[in-house]
Parts: structure tokens; sequence; C-alpha cells
């Protein structure tokens, strides 16, 4: 019998071991060096500059990185996605490499943030990535993309605020969210009402077997 750690990955694999795994590299197809050396860059340099906690750097692949890929079955394939507050560029960096058709633009308001994304997009040699230092707000009215993503940055009212003026008519707002996201629903009607959406969704993303699957919510404005 196999035991499992809390986050559901089978203990009697390493979590090292989980980046080397056939599963894994089949999952992420084609992609798989780029994300792999993106991997290694947040395990170098990731807690050193502020972009991941220390518990966190043993478990890049299933908590950062296979968590950011699974949001990537619910884009658009071409088009431009905005992945707003950036970060260390999850989910964004691992859906540019995933979705190479796709036009990715990170929104990162902090200098230093934006430092390390265009490090990490020169080192991949992502050409479909832009960078925008700001916060999501200050480019509403400058362009609307098909769809906007982001991960951990506020609860659903506040995120509607910021990410529905960036989503055209007929895209979605496509975002890696806690179990409890149904919770955050109802106190955002008002804002969903505001921008004319269709009724969210809550979907459940799987990558690979043994890694705990991710929970999206979708919310498409209704076409013009």
């Amino acid at each position: 019998m196999t035991n499992e750690t809390s986050d559901g990955i089978p203990s009697d694999v390493s979590r090292e071991a989980l980046a080397d795994s056939p599963e894994v590299q089949q999952y992420f197809g084609d992609s798989f060096p780029l994300v792999s050396r993106f991997a290694e860059m947040l395990h170098d340099q990731g807690e050193l500059r502020g972009l991941i906690g220390p518990r966190e750097v043993s478990r890049i692949w299933e908590r950062h990185i296979l968590n950011s890929a699974a949001v990537v079955q619910y884009l658009p394939t071409t088009g431009t996605i905005a992945d707003i507050g950036s970060g260390a560029g999850l989910p964004g960096i691992v859906i540019a490499a995933m979705l190479p058709e796709a036009q990715v633009l990170l929104i990162e308001p902090m200098e230093r943030r934006c430092t390390w994304l265009n490090e990490v997009v020169d080192e991949l040699e992502l050409t479909n990535v832009e960078v925008k230092r700001g916060r999501a707000e200050e480019y509403h009215g400058a362009f609307q993309c098909e769809a906007v993503t982001s991960r951990a940055v506020a609860a659903l009212e506040k995120l509607a605020r910021m990410s529905l003026p960036l989503v055209e008519r007929g895209g979605e707002m496509v975002v890696l969210k806690g179990k409890n996201v149904q919770q955050e629903i109802e106190p955002a009607r008002k804002v969903l009402r505001k921008y004319k959406t269709e009724e969210p969704q809550i979907l459940e993303a799987l990558s690979v077997e043994g890694v705990e699957p991710t929970t999206v919510l979708r919310v498409r404005r209704t076409p013009a």
C-alpha cells in the first residue's frame, strides 16, 4: 500500500524524482525543457529573491509548476492571455511555455519581480511574453484580452474588479482558486453583473496522477 503525504503526493516517490518521471514529461510534452529550466531557476533563486517561501523550495513541481499548468486546459491556445499579479511567473511563465501560439502578458507592480520575470523570459527565450510593470487597474482601457488569469491574488469580488475590464466581450477570466471559492461568488455578484458575465463555473483541473487537483474558477463575459 502506498502512503501519501499531506498534500497528496505518494510518499514513496521523492520530490526530486517527480520532475524526472515519464508521466510528468509526457504531460508537458515539447514544453518540458522550458518548464524544467524555469523550475530549476525557482529552486536556485526563488527563496533568495523572496519569490517563494523556504518550505516551498522542495515542493516546486507539485505546489507551483503542476498547479499552474493545470489551468492551461481551460485557456485559449491563441490570442492574448494576461496574468495579473504574476509575481514569480506563476502561472504566466508556465502558460507561455505550454502555449507558444498565445501572446502572454505578465502584469506585475513590483520592480524586483519584474526584473526576475524579464530574466526568466530571456533565459527561456520566450518570444511570446511581454512583462508589464504596474497594477492591473492601470491598464484598464489600454487593452483587452481573450483571457485573464491569476493565482492567489485576491478574493473574487476584488479580483473581478481588477480582471474583468481587461477581458474582451466573449472572453473569460480563468483563475486558480482555493477549494472554498464557492463562498466568494455571492459577495462578487454585483461586480459580475456590472461586467455582464455568465454564471461562474468551478472546475477541477487535473495534471498528473498523485498530484492534488487545482481548483479553477471560470467566468465568461457575454458576447457583445
